[in-house]
């Protein structure tokens, strides 16, 4: 069973940092992107970062300069730094991991997408 679990969110003071993980159990495939999305209250959940398995990434444009998301692909752990928060950043922070999945005996794959239950950052002004 793939398994993703986000750790790290709170509530932290407007210009303050947090430092969000996301740890995959993998079950033996192989992750490909891992990104982290966001809702906020009466909001539609948003993508915020991306990072693909080389390494390549890229932001919304609401957190380019103050998040970077990175990951450990020997952990199968991904993170999101983020600096310089605004009360505009409080929501329900959520990691999604792509993984290419063995589905049968023959050997047979397919793409799926897996989510965590998130973690809740809290920005106060």
């Amino acid at each position: 069973q793939v398994h993703v679990a986000e750790s790290g969110g709170g509530l932290v003071q407007a210009g303050g940092s947090l430092r969000l993980s996301c740890a995959v159990s993998a079950n033996g495939n192989s992750i490909n992107e891992m990104a982290w999305y966001r809702q906020a209250p009466g909001k539609d959940r948003e993508l915020v970062a991306a990072i693909a398995s080389v390494g390549n990434s890229n932001y919304a444009d609401s957190v380019k300069g103050r998040f970077t998301i990175s990951r450990d692909n020997a952990k199968n752990m991904a993170y999101l730094q983020m600096n310089r928060l605004k009360p505009e950043d409080t929501g329900v922070y959520y990691c999604k991991a792509s993984l290419t999945v063995i589905v049968n005996i023959e050997g047979a794959s397919r793409n799926m997408d897996y989510w965590g239950k998130g973690t809740l950052v809290t920005v106060s002004s």
